[in-house]
C-alpha cells in the first residue's frame, strides 16, 4: 500500500527582510494592509517585490511604507505610469499607528518592513518595531549564528 503523502500548505511569503533582523532587535511585529494599484499586485503574484532597506514613515496620521519595490511586469504595464519605488500606504487603525509613532520617537527605535505576503487574496505586510543593533551586538549575532551551524554539523556527524 502506497503512503499518503501530507500535502505542505503553500508558501505565503512574497518577500522577506532578512537584513532588518540583523540590524534590529524586534521587539514587537504587526499585521498591516497595504494599499496597492493593480499592476503592483500582478507584479506581485509573479515575484517581483523587494523589501530591503525599507522603512515606515509616519505623517499626518497615517503610516507609509518607503523603500519598497515593485518590479513593473512588462505585460500587465505598458498603458500605466508606473514607479517602482513610490510611497505606499500602509493599512492600520489608529491606534496601532499612535502606539507605534509614540514608540519610534523614543531614541534608537524605528519600524522596519518585514515581510510582504498573501493573506487569502490580500496583500499584507509584517511591520515590526525595532531599536538599532551596535557593532557588538551584530558581532555578537554572527558568533552565535556560526556557533549553531558548527553544533547542528557536529551533531549529524555524530548520528552517523
Amino acid at each position: 500500500m502506497a503512503k499518503k503523502r501530507k500535502k505542505s500548505a503553500p508558501d505565503n511569503t512574497i518577500a522577506q527582510n532578512k537584513r532588518a533582523r540583523f540590524d534590529y532587535h524586534i521587539e514587537e511585529k504587526i499585521e498591516a494592509g497595504l494599499s496597492l494599484q493593480g499592476w503592483e499586485v500582478k507584479s506581485l503574484r509573479a515575484g517581483k517585490g523587494q523589501l530591503t532597506d525599507s522603512y515606515v514613515l509616519f505623517k499626518d496620521g497615517e503610516a507609509w511604507l518607503l523603500g519598497a519595490q515593485i518590479q513593473p511586469l512588462q505585460s500587465a504595464s505598458t498603458h500605466f505610469v508606473t514607479d517602482p519605488g513610490r510611497t505606499r500606504k500602509l493599512l492600520l487603525k489608529r491606534r496601532e499607528i499612535a502606539r507605534l509613532r509614540q514608540a519610534t520617537e523614543q531614541k534608537g527605535y524605528t519600524v522596519v518592513a518585514m515581510a510582504l505576503y498573501w493573506k487569502n487574496h490580500l496583500v499584507k505586510c509584517q511591520i515590526a518595531l525595532g531599536k538599532g543593533k551596535q557593532l557588538h551586538d551584530k558581532r555578537q549575532t554572527e558568533k552565535e549564528r556560526d556557533w549553531n551551524r558548527e553544533k547542528q554539523r557536529l551533531m549529524s556527524h555524530a548520528q552517523r
